[in-house]
Order: structure tokens, then C-alpha cells, then sequence
């Protein structure tokens, strides 16, 4: 059964491979194609895209777009990594859309009764047949339960986890491929970067862990009456079904709406920032997509936020790195910025440090006469993200998302309010967290930790010694050394020999061909000798047959 299912899965791994190569050929991106050595697959398509006169990234965002779900979730997230993709394609990225047209009402029906069990009549005393909103994933319904409840129901769409299935199959083999052809592919980590979406787009598509996230988040402010967070109404949930609570409130966005309503917006705006810095740092757990859609104003200036689909985290290690950083570049200290960068940061072997050093002083030198509420944290953060990825040092995926939202937060409170200061806000946080850091608690939390691990390595010392001269004296000690983007060279030089092979097996027939022709001998076809008229014509197919492999290559 299992080999039954691993076929069909590769079968649709195939076709969804070609599907890929049509939509990439027909938007033109045939210098990707080359990359990927797959241009001969789509050479016959060249003439057939009309888009040419459009940029590349805007060509790409178009065709993930069409590609579906797993696509443009991962436009998403690229458009979230400045540090690994230019400029140009993350703005891009940033615009791709989300919605689709919603699906018929009959096919989410069958999808509720499949994971509920159960007829919906037996749940639901109503649900409405038009979605309130539809997304690659999964779309909303309006529903009211038995007991009375007014809720939403969100509902993954049918045959979406098998696709994404079959879109990270593939990824994962091109990421492998990029990271053995692929100058420098260290330093992108196309595996890991797939890994990590992989398990992200995975969590998104279960919608039980979205409900958990809700939770979660609610009881870390515990009980915070500036706060509401959507009921989960678990007998009605599973991982393809979320019901939660129908919560009515007036969108952030909508200023005149919040005005009308005698709404306090500066306050909304400050109790946005407070919320969002405690969740990132005290939590070190927030909602990974804070745009305006998804924040509701309830009467008393209560924030309620939506779609809990996209979580970030940040472990003590990385809030400190956070919190030192931002400190440190609050305070315009480049000395200390190039410090944290080097001992927390995750920086190639041919950092160059002086370049470094002379990147961030011009960088802090960009903001020194600015007053500090005039400053946008986001735009600092993506601008310091452009300063290091110029010098190769990665970026955490977590810290990546973080400041996406970071962007967002400060754009949303400086609507609601023009006089929004994110510093000022942030100040406190940062002053909290260097006093925990350097708390009695933290360090001896933290020496103890240190005695743990210096005791283990101890421990486990003799043993992997031991280990390593035992193959030594079997002779099996073995250091394996893989040379990266020699492969395509190779490739290459093959394929340059073969066509010299032919070319010289061509000439040979032709000159075989045009002796015989001479001399006369042997069988007679047409009065011609029978072994030169075979001999032309096997040259003129094979030469034939050669010429046109090398124009559908596009490689004259």
C-alpha cells in the first residue's frame, strides 16, 4: 500500500514538475530555467510569452501567483529575508496576494462533515453559504452554533495539503541541487531555508495549532482587559476546521470609523506598541502577521487581533541578541554593534571586519542628527538588514519575520497617531531586558547551564576519542571533501566532448561516404555504390538530428 502511495505521489510530483517549467517558461524567466538546467524542457514555449516587457521580479511575483498556495507562501516569507534576496525582489514579494476566489459551498460543506464527522446540520444551527473571505489556504464562513454562539469558521481548502506536499518535495530537490552547484551556497542554505518553510507552511495548514496560538498568546497577558483574544470553541475544531468566536469591531485602518465612535487613537497606538513589545520581548512569542486586516478596535480602546496562522519565536538566545543589538544601535555605538554582530551573529569565514566596521559607522553617521522619536524603527531595521547582507552574515528566520512585523506595527501606530514614537516605547523594553540579563537570577540560571554543558562534553569526551581511534587503527578514518560548483563544469565539458565525438564521427562517414563514391566497388544502388548512399544518408540524419538538439538547447 505504501509503494501504491509513494507512485502516485511521484506521479504527481511529475506533472506538477512540468506544470512548474510551463508557468516559469511562459512568464520568461528562462534565465532561471538555465540556471536549473531545465531551459530544454521549456525551449519550445520561448515565443510564447507576451509579459517580456515587465521586470523579472515582477514576472516571478506573477508567476507564483499562478502556481498556487505553496508558491505564494513562499514569496512571502522570501519577501521577509532582505538578507538573502536583492532589494528589488522583496518589495516585489511583499505585494503578492493572498486572496482567491472562494470555492463552492458544497465542496467546504463536504470538507466540515469529512473532519467534524458529522453532518453539519448536527453541529451548526446556520452556516452561511457565501465565505467572508477566501485565501490559497482556507476560507471563512459565518456560522452559529447549537448552544447559540455566533462564530467563524475557517475551513482548509480540499486538496491543498497533498499540493503543498508535492510543491516541498520539489523545492527540497532544487535546494539540493543549489546547494551542490551553487557558489557559496553555505552561506543561503537553500536546504535549511526550505526546511524552515516547509515547517511553517505545514503549521499554517493546521489549523488545531492556530487555535493553540490563540490560547497561548491569552494566557502570556494574562487577563489583560485592554486585550481580546477569539474564543476557541475546540468541539468544533480539528486540524482542517477552526471555530472561533465572531468578534464585531471597527478595523484599525478605519480612522473615520474610530473617530465616529469617540475611540482614542493615540492610546489605541500605544497600547499596540506595548502589546506587540511585550509579546516579543517577555514572551518571545507574537503574531507574525499584524497587518491592519487583522486588528480589531472594540469599544474602551480594547485591541482584539485576528488570524493567529503565523507565529514567530524568539528563545532567551535570540531575545538577548535582539535586545543587545537594538540597544547598541540606539545608542549609535558601532564599536559594540560590530562586537554583537561577530560573537552572536552567524558571519562567513572571509568577514572582512574593517569593511564591516566602516559599514555600520556610515550607517549610525545616515540617522546621528536625527532626533530619535523622528526615527522609524522598521526602516532602520531593513536598512541595517541591507548593511549585512552586503557583508554575507545571515539572519535568523525568527528575527527576519520580527522585522517584517516590526514594520508593520510602527506604520499602523503612526496612522492612528503622527506623533508615534517607537523609541520611546521601546526604550523601557530594552532597559528591562539588560536588567534581567545581568539579574543574579539570569547568571546563575545562566552558570548553571554552562556547568551542564561543560560536564556533559566531559563526560562524552572519552568516549568519542575512543571512537575516532578505533577507526584510525581499522583504517576506516575517512575525511570526506566534496568540491561545490564543479558539477555543472563537468557537466559542461561532457557535453562539449560528446559534440566533438559526433562531429568527428560525422566526418568520418562523409569522407568513408565520398571514397566509396569514388572508387565504385561493391553493391550498386540507384547506380551508385550502396555503402556511400548509407553512408550519406546516416550522416544526414544524424547531422540533421544534431542541429536541431542544439536550437531547441537555445545554445548555437
Amino acid at each position: 500500500m505504501l509503494r501504491v502511495l509513494q507512485i502516485n505521489r511521484n506521479v504527481r510530483s511529475i506533472r506538477r514538475y512540468r506544470q512548474i517549467v510551463r508557468v516559469l517558461a511562459a512568464h520568461g524567466l528562462y534565465q532561471l530555467l538555465d540556471y536549473l538546467n531545465l531551459s530544454h524542457i521549456a525551449a519550445r514555449r520561448r515565443r510564447a510569452s507576451d509579459i517580456l516587457h515587465l521586470a523579472p521580479q515582477e514576472r516571478l511575483r506573477l508567476a507564483m501567483e499562478q502556481l498556487g498556495p505553496t508558491f505564494i507562501k513562499l514569496g512571502q516569507l522570501l519577501s521577509t529575508r532582505a538578507d538573502i534576496i536583492p532589494p528589488a525582489f522583496v518589495a516585489e514579494f511583499a505585494l503578492l496576494q493572498d486572496r482567491v476566489p472562494s470555492i463552492p459551498f458544497e465542496a467546504i460543506k463536504a470538507e466540515i462533515e469529512l473532519e467534524l464527522g458529522a453532518p453539519v446540520e448536527e453541529r451548526f444551527s446556520s452556516l452561511e453559504t457565501t465565505a467572508m473571505a477566501a485565501a490559497s489556504i482556507a476560507q471563512v464562513h459565518r456560522a452559529r452554533l447549537k448552544n447559540g454562539a455566533e462564530v467563524v469558521v475557517k475551513v482548509r481548502r480540499p486538496g491543498v495539503v497533498q499540493m503543498v506536499e508535492t510543491d516541498i518535495d520539489i523545492l527540497m530537490g532544487v535546494a539540493l541541487l543549489l546547494e551542490r552547484h551553487m557558489a557559496r551556497s553555505d552561506i543561503y542554505d537553500p536546504v535549511g531555508f526550505v526546511r524552515e518553510f516547509a515547517h511553517t507552511i505545514r503549521r499554517e495548514m493546521d489549523l488545531s495549532k492556530e487555535g493553540h496560538a490563540i490560547e497561548k498568546i491569552r494566557d502570556n497577558f494574562g487577563g489583560d482587559e485592554t486585550l481580546c483574544f477569539p474564543k476557541v470553541y475546540w468541539e468544533a475544531t480539528t486540524h482542517g476546521v477552526l471555530t472561533t468566536r465572531y468578534v464585531q469591531g471597527i478595523k484599525v485602518s478605519d480612522l473615520a470609523a474610530l473617530d465616529a465612535a469617540g475611540l482614542d487613537r493615540r492610546l489605541i497606538a500605544q497600547r499596540g506598541a506595548v502589546v506587540f513589545l511585550r509579546m516579543v520581548l517577555e514572551h518571545g512569542y507574537f503574531h507574525g502577521d499584524p497587518h491592519p486586516g487583522n486588528v480589531l478596535i472594540l469599544p474602551g480602546n480594547v485591541i482584539c487581533l485576528l488570524d493567529f496562522g503565523m507565529v514567530g519565536r524568539l528563545d532567551p538566545g535570540l531575545k538577548d541578541y535582539l535586545a543587545d543589538l537594538l540597544n547598541a544601535l540606539i545608542k549609535r555605538d558601532v564599536d559594540e554593534v560590530v562586537a554583537i554582530l561577530i560573537d552572536k551573529g552567524e558571519v562567513g569565514e572571509n568577514l572582512n571586519v574593517t569593511s564591516l566596521k566602516r559599514s555600520v559607522a556610515e550607517f549610525i553617521d545616515s540617522y546621528f542628527e536625527i532626533p530619535l522619536k523622528e526615527i522609524h524603527v522598521g526602516r532602520v531595521l531593513l536598512a541595517f538588514i541591507d548593511l549585512i547582507s552586503i557583508h554575507r552574515i545571515k539572519l535568523h528566520p525568527d528575527l527576519a519575520l520580527l522585522i517584517k512585523v516590526i514594520v508593520t506595527v510602527e506604520g499602523m501606530g503612526r496612522e492612528l497617531d503622527p506623533d508615534f514614537d517607537m523609541v520611546a516605547h521601546l526604550r523601557p523594553f530594552l532597559e528591562g531586558a539588560f536588567r534581567e540579563k545581568y539579574s543574579p537570577t539570569h547568571i546563575a540560571r545562566e552558570a548553571a547551564a554552562a556547568t551542564h554543558a561543560y560536564l556533559s562534553l566531559f563526560k562524552n569526551l572519552p568516549r568519542e576519542i575512543r571512537e575516532i581511534l578505533k577507526k584510525i587503527n581499522r583504517n576506516k578514518f575517512r575525511i570526506d571533501l566534496e568540491h561545490r560548483g564543479l558539477d555543472r563544469f563537468s557537466r559542461e565539458l561532457e557535453r562539449s566532448a560528446n559534440r566533438l565525438s559526433l562531429s568527428l564521427i560525422l566526418a568520418a562517414l562523409i569522407i568513408g561516404s565520398s571514397i566509396a563514391m569514388q572508387t565504385g566497388r561493391g553493391p550498386l544502388l540507384f547506380d551508385l555504390p550502396a555503402f556511400a548512399l548509407v553512408g550519406y544518408a546516416s550522416a544526414g540524419v544524424v547531422g540533421l538530428w544534431w542541429v536541431v538538439a542544439i536550437l531547441r538547447s537555445g545554445r548555437l
